[in-house]
Formats: structure tokens, C-alpha cells, sequence
């Protein structure tokens, strides 16, 4: 097993009490000798059972969990039936949060990025914001589309990996400058567009658009990754 490498964020990006790391049981999914048993954890809102919820709440928790998204290689809903993740906290405004789940679905399951651009791209953005859940999620996605533990490492410091392709470099120069910098120049975009086109550019800027908008979830309501208890498989 690697040793975990504590991330380094930019000056003005968020630091987590507890740094998000990259190590191969979070970037590879659960060890193969192991079974990991996982417990959503709330943070600052109390985390909702489905007996909690209104048929609205209710509608959109039966969404959320729903495959593809609540079979994926992280956990969305516990053995408990609570939500982890930013998941719980849309629960609370169920208007919004199907809007914002739908958004999401879209992305991931009918978006055109390949999907290692798309993730690529999630994890450098839950690295930038120090979102210890995103880059729990979505270090094993990426791990799913082909993005080695090296990659990951490299995101986690806020580097493009030497291993990208020329588009996927670009697409990740391209969303660095809008999280991290609030600008784009002419340089980035016009690198970016040549790879991606006009319609790839506005699904990268929506994608960041909504990550970015979990990781303020995420932080507003200092929502961790799930608890594990670490158990050898029989």
C-alpha cells in the first residue's frame, strides 16, 4: 500500500480540519481482503431516516439511491437507510433538491465528457475546495475510468498529472482557472476550445458550476466522508 500523501491546497482555498488525503483505500475502493462497513455522518444537519420525510423528501430520497448513482463505488445510502454526503442536506429542501440531483445525474450518467476528463476534473476540484467527501467519492470513481493512484496523487496537489492527455490537461487548465483563479484567459480558453469545442467548454463551466456548489454544502454543514469500521473478510 502507497503512504497517504496529505494534499496541499492554494493559499486562499478552504483548509479542512482534517486534510483530504489520497491512499489507495480511498482512490481504489474497498481493499480486497477487507470489508469496509460505512456510516453516513451528517456533520452540522441531523441526518434524516426516510420515516422523517414528507412524500416530497421521500421522492426525491427514492431518486437519489436509485441505480446508477446508489449502486456506484461510494456510499450514498447506509445500511441504516441515511444519506451521506451532501445527499442528506438536499433532503431538507426537496424542491431544490431535485433540481440540483437531476443536474447531477446529468453530468455523470449523460453528460458527453469522457468519463476520465469528467472525473479528473471532480477530483481536482474536491482537492481545491478540501471537500473530504467529494474526494472520497469521486477518487473511486475515478478509479473505475482508468485514473491510477499516481494521478490522484498529483490532483490532490493540485497538479495536472503528466499522464493526461493534451485534452484532459487543457480541460483541467481551463476549470483551475475558473475555481481557483475566478478568470480565464485567452490563452486557457482557446487551448481548451480547440480540444473541446463550444459545447464541451459549457458542460466543463456547469460541471465546475455544480461541484462547486456541493462543496459549499459539504462545507456550510462541515459534512465529513462516511465513518468506516475496518473489518477481515471470512
Amino acid at each position: 500500500m502507497t503512504s497517504p500523501v496529505p494534499c496541499s491546497f492554494w493559499p486562499h482555498a478552504r483548509r479542512p480540519s482534517s486534510p483530504v488525503r489520497c491512499c489507495s483505500s480511498t482512490a481504489g475502493g474497498p481493499l480486497s481482503d477487507r470489508a469496509v462497513i460505512e456510516h453516513a455522518q451528517g456533520g452540522r444537519l441531523p441526518l434524516l431516516s426516510p420515516s422523517d420525510l414528507d412524500p416530497a423528501g421521500r421522492r426525491l430520497y427514492d431518486e437519489i439511491i436509485a441505480p446508477p448513482r446508489g449502486d456506484g463505488p461510494f456510499l450514498v445510502v447506509d445500511d441504516d437507510g441515511l444519506l451521506a454526503g451532501p445527499f442528506n442536506a438536499l433532503l431538507y429542501s426537496p424542491a431544490l433538491g431535485q433540481a440540483v440531483s437531476a443536474l447531477g445525474a446529468s453530468l455523470r450518467f449523460a453528460g458527453t465528457l469522457e468519463n476520465r476528463t469528467r472525473e479528473l476534473l471532480v477530483c481536482l476540484i474536491a482537492a481545491v475546495y478540501g471537500c473530504e467527501y467529494e474526494w472520497y467519492a469521486h477518487s473511486r470513481v475515478a478509479a473505475t475510468v482508468g485514473i491510477t493512484p499516481l494521478e490522484l496523487r498529483a490532483l490532490a496537489q493540485g497538479v495536472t498529472p503528466e499522464t493526461a492527455t493534451e485534452a484532459e490537461a487543457s480541460a483541467l487548465a481551463f476549470a483551475l482557472a475558473l475555481v481557483r483563479d475566478r478568470a480565464v484567459d485567452a490563452a486557457t480558453h482557446a487551448r481548451a476550445e480547440q480540444h473541446h469545442g463550444h459545447a464541451g467548454l459549457v458542460e466543463i463551466t456547469i460541471l465546475a458550476g455544480y461541484y462547486q456548489l456541493l462543496a459549499g454544502l459539504l462545507i456550510a454543514f462541515d459534512v465529513p466522508a462516511p465513518s468506516g469500521v475496518t473489518e477481515v473478510s471470512s
